[in-house]
């Protein structure tokens, strides 16, 4: 079963749509205090649910159904790590840059550890998310390729020229109310795919209930080799997945985002005071937890409508010959009515476009505000660096695409692997750092340089020793899971860079309280 004339029609419309919110936003983009933070006047909710778009790409579309559909429901647990994340950054961290009134997460660097470590945290930002950029463009056009049998490269240019256009002349304003619509588009997408399966299920909802606890589909557990799903153990581990390590795992993934990233940054500069920033992160907490559970829910109905309705592609998933994350698009085009099709396959590309469009946005503001206004073009105009501004994002997305291209022309997974090293090695131990520098009145730009180089040393330490075990003697095998690098590397950063600190010579430095929770509250 193909797209139908109403799909396309549905397709077009919500196309057309945000391309014209590009077009609307472009008029207010006179200066950029206004293209990279919206003039500092965003309401809480509409902040909120832009984080909510930013942080549930194409991963909550694909995997989490994937996930649940092969598997049960072990990696939601990190998920609930935004809770704590969330607790700690509005009630510690957003003060701080509310205060300094910073345009993007590396200005606190200078202030805090000199000019420097800036510009480490800006360019492995910068590179690290033209990586991500190429990858979720490849992966949201492969899917749509997969969806519509149009040609894959013209899928890459389409999406990546769409989403570039009405980023790049709509700036913040346009990112964020875009977001805003993608994530109800999601949500709405998600709703409707559970609503066919309930309606087709004899059984209907409580069909999906039973046979699901029957399976043990809804258990905190880990499929094993055999096939089947052990329960995980709660106790403290580096060796092994359970379910307090992996909350752990979450907790310091999200604490990254909300402490030191970009994307999220940015959305506290944008709202209009520090009370509506605090309503916007609890209105994405709020929203992401249960998005990301309806979607894992989304998955284990998927299980149970293929249980009862068998067939051999579903099967073929289950076992592995055929990748899970293809589940939901295969249930998207075969069993969903004309139209319908359409609107949720605008909610796959949402998923996507909602983090393409943010990282492009910010890779500018990270550009033009912490490198070439501060190093290249001092005393330059506003109109410059607005020009400045517009000319990074297009160099942007023709990076974005041309590396999305070549991800589909090559071998995806060496590539997407080499992605992964190079972004684990630039942003190795970030917060760690940024701990450093909120939590204490320790550290410096030579402390966390040697705390810099000790992290990258123990990441690449782990990327040898995983991908290339042959090349180090069996002493230096690593000792605990892989997932775990990042807690460990974090640590590391951190004691590194507070020991160091406590040995050196210590510089008198001014504003510490004004720079630390001590004196942020």
């Amino acid at each position: 079963m193909g797209l139908t004339v109403l799909d396309y029609i549905v397709l077009a419309g919500y196309f057309a749509a945000m391309a014209l919110m590009g077009v609307y936003f472009s008029k207010r983009n006179k200066n950029t205090e206004e293209y990279f933070v919206g003039g500092r006047s965003f309401a809480g909710w509409v902040i909120g649910l832009s984080l909510v778009g930013t942080s549930i790409s194409s991963v909550t579309f694909l995997a989490f159904p994937a996930d649940a559909f092969k598997t049960a429901w072990l990696r939601y647990l990190p998920s609930l790590g935004l809770l704590v994340a969330v607790a700690v950054a509005a009630v510690f961290v957003l003060p701080i840059y509310r205060r300094l009134r910073l345009t993007t997460a590396y200005e606190y660097l200078e202030h805090r550890f000199g000019p420097s470590v800036r510009v480490y945290g800006a360019v492995a930002f910068v590179i690290g998310q033209l990586l991500r950029l190429s990858i979720i463009l490849y992966l949201v056009s492969l899917l749509v390729h997969e969806m519509t049998g149009w040609n894959l490269t013209f899928c890459i240019i389409g999406c990546g020229v769409f989403v570039a256009f009405y980023t790049i002349v709509g700036g913040i304003d346009a990112v964020i109310w875009t977001d805003v619509i993608q994530t109800v588009v999601l949500a709405l997408g998600g709703v409707i795919c559970v609503c066919v399966i309930i309606h087709q299920l004899p059984g209907g909802l409580g069909q999906i209930f039973s046979v699901a606890l029957a399976d043990h589909k809804l258990a905190i557990a880990d499929m094993q080799p055999d096939g089947t799903l052990q329960p995980v153990g709660w106790g403290l581990s580096l060796s092994s997945k359970t379910g307090t390590m992996l909350l752990i795992y979450g907790i310091v993934g999200f604490l990254t985002e909300y402490m030191s990233n970009q994307n999220v940054v940015q959305r506290y500069a944008a709202s209009k005071s520090t009370r509506e920033a605090r309503k916007a992160m609890i209105v994405c907490a709020g929203a992401s937890v249960p998005i990301w559970a309806f979607y894992m829910f989304l998955g284990t109905s998927l299980y149970v409508f293929f249980k009862v309705f068998p067939v051999d592609a579903a099967s073929e998933m289950l076992s592995g010959v055929r990748k899970a994350e293809q589940v939901l698009p295969f249930f998207i085009i075969h069993y969903l009515p004309p139209g319908v099709t359409g609107l949720v396959i605008a909610a796959a590309v949402a998923a996507a476009m909602s983090s393409l469009d943010s990282s492009i946005n910010s890779i500018s503001a990270v550009g033009v505000t912490d490198l070439y206004r501060r190093y290249f073009a001092k005393g330059k105009s506003d109109g410059h660096f607005m020009r400045a501004a517009w000319s990074m994002a297009v160099v942007t997305s023709v990076l974005m695409i041309v590396g999305a291209i070549v991800l589909a022309k090559t071998e995806t997974k060496t590539l997407q692997d080499a992605a992964t090293i190079v972004g684990s090695l630039l942003g190795a131990g970030l917060l760690g750092m940024y701990i450093l520098g909120f939590f204490t009145r320790h550290g410096d730009a030579r402390s966390v340089w040697v705390g810099i180089l000790f992290t990258v040393i123990f990441t690449a330490w782990t990327v040898v020793a995983d991908r290339c075990p042959d090349l180090l003697p069996e002493a230096l095998a690593i000792p605990f899971d892989l997932y775990y690098t990042g807690i460990i590397g974090n640590i590391l950063m951190f004691v590194t860079g507070y020991l160091l600190s406590l040995l050196l010579p210590r510089k008198k430095r001014e504003r510490l309280d004004e720079l630390t929770v001590w004196g942020a509250r």
